[in-house]
């Protein structure tokens, strides 16, 4: 989950997932306040109609400059006055590929890691949400728990085979990793480069297969403080062969000012 089209979900090579830090009170010119606003919609035939749904989740991402707890605050006062219920999803599991290749950590390592930088967010945030819990009922639930149903693997399994198979899917995917490493990676062997593309699109394809989970289980809308573009593409139809949990998806994407 990210801040920049796909960056904000966490490329190889760029933070994911964030620890919420309040920011420095003394540093002139730094925020500590921030509104939400919505950036975009997908489909855009949503905007108007998406607040009739009672519930939502947020994609939360792990090392993550936009969840700070004054961003987090902006984001979850956003949602307290639009949901009932909000599914709050930790993208820890899936983090384990973003330290793999910028950490050089070995897999299980970097799994543990990423677990543990989940349990330290819901940890040091449990207060941020509790603050909201007159207006939203808030639930938890980590990529990790999504990733053992079966209806995980399914999708991951469609969603690789769609990937393997159809030219645009892939150069969707692609692209934003390919031109984010070519801007980013500067010096390395352009093997190091491809496999870090590679890693990325394994990255994506995994997330996906967790949003189509919780669309299958009711959750209609899913908030995100930045934009996924290949993700906002199914949402608009482009991708026909995607997951139908997916193209029914509606993609919330927020914009934090700073005031």
């Amino acid at each position: 989950m990210s801040s920049d089209t796909q960056e904000a979900v966490g490329i190889p090579g760029t933070p994911a997932i964030g620890i919420p830090t309040l920011d420095p009170p003394n540093r002139p010119g730094r925020r500590t306040r921030y509104k939400a606003e919505i950036g975009f919609v997908s489909p855009q035939s949503s905007r108007d109609t998406f607040e009739q749904h009672d519930t939502c989740f947020l994609g939360v991402s792990l090392e993550n400059s936009n969840f700070t707890v004054p961003k987090l605050t902006a984001m979850l006062k956003w949602i307290s006055r639009r949901f009932s219920h909000c599914t709050v999803l930790v993208g820890d599991s899936i983090h384990r590929i973003t330290l793999e290749s910028t950490r050089a950590l070995p897999p299980d390592e970097a799994r543990a890691t990423a677990l543990g930088l989940g349990r330290r967010f819901l940890a040091d945030t449990r207060e941020v949400f509790d603050s909201y819990r007159d207006s939203t009922d808030f639930t938890f639930l980590t990529c990790g728990d999504v990733q053992t149903w079966d209806a995980c693997t399914e999708f991951h399994d469609r969603l690789r085979t769609f990937f393997a198979d159809d030219d645009t899917f892939r150069a969707s995917v692609e692209s934003f990793g390919r031109s984010y490493h070519a801007k980013r990676s500067a010096g390395l062997p352009e093997a190091e480069r491809e496999r870090r593309i590679r890693r990325s699109s394994e990255y994506f394809l995994e997330e996906f297969a967790i949003f189509a989970c919780l669309r299958q289980r009711g959750l209609p809308v899913m908030v995100y403080p930045g934009s996924f573009s290949t993700l906002s593409e199914i949402a608009r139809g482009l991708h026909p062969g995607a997951p139908q949990e997916l193209r029914d998806l509606i993609v919330v994407s927020l914009h934090l000012k700073g005031r």
